[in-house]
């Protein structure tokens, strides 16, 4: 079964915008870079996979993604993350893919292996659909459809309830799969403090980001972590 994994990213300069009262543009630029690169990175080690579609218009993404088995989607619209999906589902349609895998670009924690063992799981069982939630068990931080366009993704808050109801209404096979090392994107103080957290833990290998969180003072992120979840529930 032909599978294509298509990661969308948005530019870097704009990435991470609900960091900005913990982190500069600089710093925000730098990590989400790192992310995005051991996210490709772990990916290229996923057996299983044929190729690979990068969805973006940033030039240093697409520097980055360069090399064997990895193809460069432009997006001149950036209309979001369900629009670049939706680039990525039109590219494996006319490849001839047999099956998508949609992966965000900040999960650098994924463990080939785990992706692998879903990959087959999922082949062997029949199943049209796998959905992985977020560490919040609400969102979607992995979807695997087969055939690509048997439903048209829509990633968001509540998209894993969202997306199980998509299924059923299409009456697709599915199932919904907890992946430890997909659970944890990146978007305010508290994931980073939980990746920074993570990777002190050893979790992962993820040496680009490990290297970029170390530019940083893990003192400062837990501390503005803290204060912005006690502002949060204040």
């Amino acid at each position: 079964m032909r599978t294509v994994a298509v990661l969308p990213i948005k530019s870097f300069g704009a990435a991470k915008t609900r960091l900005a009262a913990l982190l500069g543009s600089g710093s925000r630029q730098a990590v989400a870079q790192a992310m995005f690169c051991d996210t490709l990175y772990a990916l290229r080690r996923v057996r299983g996979l044929d190729a690979i579609a990068v969805v973006t218009s940033d030039t240093v993404a697409e520097s980055a993604a360069t090399g064997h088995g990895v193809m460069l989607l432009r997006d001149d619209r950036e209309g979001g993350h369900n629009a670049a999906v939706g680039i990525g589902i039109r590219h494996a349609l006319a490849g001839g893919f047999d099956r998508v895998l949609l992966v965000p670009g900040d999960t650098p924690l994924l463990d080939p292996g785990e992706i692998s063992a879903l990959l087959e799981r999922s082949e062997t069982a029949g199943r049209a659909v796998a959905i992985v939630p977020d560490r919040h068990g609400s969102g979607t931080n992995g979807l695997l459809i087969s055939p690509p366009d048997a439903f048209s993704p829509s990633f968001g808050e509540d998209s894993l309830a969202r997306h199980v109801g998509q299924a059923d209404a299409a009456g697709l096979s599915h199932s919904v799969e907890p992946l430890a090392s997909l659970a944890l994107d990146v978007d305010t103080p508290d994931d980073l403090a939980e990746l920074s957290a993570a990777l002190e833990a050893g979790r992962g290998a993820a040496p680009l980001t490990r290297g970029a969180m170390r530019q940083l003072d893990r003192s400062q992120v837990r501390h503005s972590a803290t204060r912005a979840r006690a502002a949060a529930t204040a």
